[in-house]
């Protein structure tokens, strides 16, 4: 076998394991932001649920309690903000704001008693944790998979492909201190004080 030969099939033989390797590089790359972009979709669905379920929840306390215009109006207008948010950084920041006005709208819920124990409200407030729930959970699939692609698209020598690609990071979904927590009522009634002890002698 010549030397001429021995050269192209080397070439060949390079060519191909580098097309090979570009390959893979390309296919893990589109798996990974797939995979981000279904993780979003799970966010998604789930914010749409809470927003869904805010004008009941108003609605049932306004029944009650219909002189606390500013509450209900604080929680429709970040209701509204959470649905016209567009992409993530927006829609924490949205949904943090909900979760805030709804902690007011349950302050307010917690001084009518009657309220408080309809099965309607206890439905909703269930509903709702349920929501939160599968939000906390969705955030931090979400995250993770951002957090890989991320890393994925800067280390080497899959940056050069994902900058062919113009594949730009993922932003987090973060939610704020404080927010972290589903806003909740508590429905037990408080308890009474104690009677004050007699004076020792």
């Amino acid at each position: 076998m010549s030397a001429g030969v021995i050269v192209i099939i080397v070439v060949v033989a390079i060519v191909v394991v580098g097309g090979l390797i570009l390959l893979g590089i390309y296919n893990g790359l589109i798996r990974s932001r797939v995979r981000t972009q279904e993780a979003w979709s799970g966010i998604d669905v789930q914010l749409k649920r809470r927003a869904d379920l805010v004008p009941n929840l108003v609605e049932t306390v306004r029944g009650y309690a219909e002189h606390e215009r500013g509450t209900f109006e604080a929680v429709t207008n970040a209701r509204s903000m959470l649905q016209t948010a567009q992409g993530p950084v927006a829609a924490a920041a949205a949904n943090n704001q909900l979760t805030q006005a709804l902690r007011s709208l349950f302050a307010v819920a917690e001084n009518y008693p009657q309220l408080r124990a309809s099965e309607n409200f206890m439905a909703l407030q269930s509903q709702l944790s349920d929501i939160e729930e599968k939000i906390a959970y969705a955030r931090q699939f979400y995250n993770t998979n951002v957090s890989d692609f991320n890393q994925r698209i800067q280390v080497m020598p899959n940056v050069f492909v994902a900058n062919m690609m113009g594949l730009k990071p993922f932003e987090f979904f973060e939610a704020e201190e404080g927010a972290r927590e589903a806003p909740r009522v508590s429905f037990q009634q408080p308890q009474p004080p104690a009677p004050p002890q007699p004076p020792t002698q």
